[in-house]
């Protein structure tokens, strides 16, 4: 009868370490998982641009002042894009271009204002010589006009939903 006690005694004992243990790997699993696990999972379902993202760059590929240009202008690509880490959208139209830089900048502040956008105006409430603002798509964005390289004119459209300001 002892050797029954006994046996039994060390067979509850060790059932309880086993269960102990079980339970100590499950709490260490589940903290594990929700630790790494819904970080990724919001990491995968938030990153990134997406439909919202994808409505702003039409209705701005859409602005008029884009498919508009200057005499000696010839359209070399138009483009709209999205930057998945900060989700700024971008739609422009590149063009090869041989007249001066101030044809270009008077040509555009018609064209921008017959278009509704507003010349952007500094802190000392100066205009902005080549930037404009205007409500798309129910944020600010901003439309420049530059020629990084010669013979070469942007007209780009920059916005985001966190209302940052561009130019």
């Amino acid at each position: 009868m002892r050797q029954a006690f006994a046996v039994d005694a060390l067979t509850s004992f060790a059932m309880r370490r086993i269960g102990a243990g079980t339970r100590a790997s499950a709490v260490v699993a589940v903290a594990g998982l929700l630790m790494v696990g819904l970080p990724a999972v919001y990491f995968l379902t938030t990153y990134g641009c997406g439909g919202t993202e994808d409505r702003l760059a039409g209705a701005m590929a859409r602005e008029a002042v884009l498919g508009t240009a200057p005499d000696g202008a010839d359209r070399a690509s138009r483009y709209q894009e999205c930057d998945d880490d900060d989700r700024f959208v971008t739609a422009g139209t590149r063009y090869r271009y041989d007249g001066s830089p101030q044809a270009a900048l008077l040509y555009y502040r018609e064209a921008a204002r017959a278009d509704g956008w507003r010349p952007r105006t500094t802190d000392g409430d100066e205009a902005a010589p080549l930037c404009f603002t205007k409500p798309v798509d129910g944020t600010t964005a901003y439309l420049s006009v530059g020629s990084p390289e010669k013979d070469v004119l942007d007209v780009e459209i920059i916005a985001d939903h966190a209302e940052s300001e561009w130019c």
